[in-house]
């Protein structure tokens, strides 16, 4: 779903994330913006891409799983979104703690959606949970 809805990630490195989507036909509402569905899609990418990429070929394995989220729509979303997670540094440290002492952590990670004048369109909270898998 992610593909045809013109999902598409832009950059990933530790520390951060960048997930555009576009508002067309296959995305939009009868309001004439984008689905929430669609940008909650492209939002969740941006967190989930980032846990991904900390917990990739990890030892011991890393399970992830959403357990709430959360949004705020300040603006009619159309046109290109660029939906960013900043939380790759804090996401590091969470991966060692549950290393460490094996106990499962819920964190929130925050995703911005910006439109392509800068406006914030959205603004999204997954709450993640991590757990070292036994061995």
């Amino acid at each position: 779903m992610a593909f045809i809805a013109s999902v598409r990630a832009k950059s990933l490195n530790d520390s951060t994330t960048v997930i555009t989507i576009k508002y067309k036909w296959l995305t939009q509402n009868p309001f004439r913006s984008m689905y929430f569905a669609c940008q909650s899609m492209a939002a969740e990418m941006s967190t989930g891409l980032l846990v991904m990429n900390h917990t990739y070929d990890s030892s011991p394995a890393i399970s992830m799983l959403i357990v709430k989220n959360s949004a705020v729509y300040t603006k009619k979303a159309i046109g290109k979104i660029t939906f960013t997670c900043y939380d790759g540094n804090h996401i590091a440290q969470l991966i060692t703690q549950t290393k460490t002492t094996g106990e499962g952590i819920t964190t929130d990670l925050k995703a911005i959606g910006v439109d392509e004048s800068g406006e914030t369109v959205a603004e999204f909270i997954f709450t993640w949970s991590l757990k070292a898998k036994s061995k």
